[in-house]
C-alpha cells in the first residue's frame, strides 16, 4: 500500500465515530444502557438528530436497541460487543484532549452552529 493511500477499514471506522456527535454518544453508552431521554438530557442534541445517530449506531452493530413489552413501551439503548470495543479508543481521546484541548477551545465547540453532516 502506498503511504498516500487510506485503509479502507481505517476511513469506514473514521466515517462512523467521526460524525457530529456519534463518539459522545458512545461515550454516554459505556456508563451502561439508557433510555434516549437520558441520553438526550445529558447532550446538547436535538431529538431528531439523536434518533438519526442512534439508527445508524444501530445499523452498523454498535449500538444494542431492546424493546420491552411494558406499557408504555420502554425502549433501552446500550452498546454491543463491537460498541464497548470503542471504550479504549474514546478513552484515550479524552486523554489527549485534556491535554491539547484548551477550556476556551470547549466553550466554542458547543456556542458554533453545528456543520452538516
Amino acid at each position: 500500500m502506498k503511504s498516500t493511500e487510506l485503509c479502507p477499514r481505517l476511513q469506514k471506522s473514521m466515517d462512523i465515530i467521526g460524525r457530529r456527535w456519534t463518539g459522545l454518544i458512545i461515550y454516554q453508552l459505556l456508563q451502561g444502557p439508557q433510555r434516549f431521554g437520558e441520553i438526550e438530557s445529558s447532550l446538547p442534541v436535538s431529538g431528531r438528530l439523536l434518533s438519526e445517530r442512534l439508527k445508524e449506531l444501530e445499523q452498523e452493530g454498535i449500538v444494542l436497541r431492546e424493546v420491552f413489552p411494558e406499557t408504555p413501551v420502554r425502549i433501552q439503548y446500550s452498546l454491543t460487543g463491537k460498541g464497548r470495543a470503542l471504550e479504549s479508543v474514546i478513552r484515550d481521546l479524552q486523554v489527549w484532549s485534556e491535554s491539547w484541548i484548551t477550556e476556551e477551545e470547549c466553550r466554542s465547540a458547543f456556542s458554533a452552529p453545528p456543520q452538516p453532516q
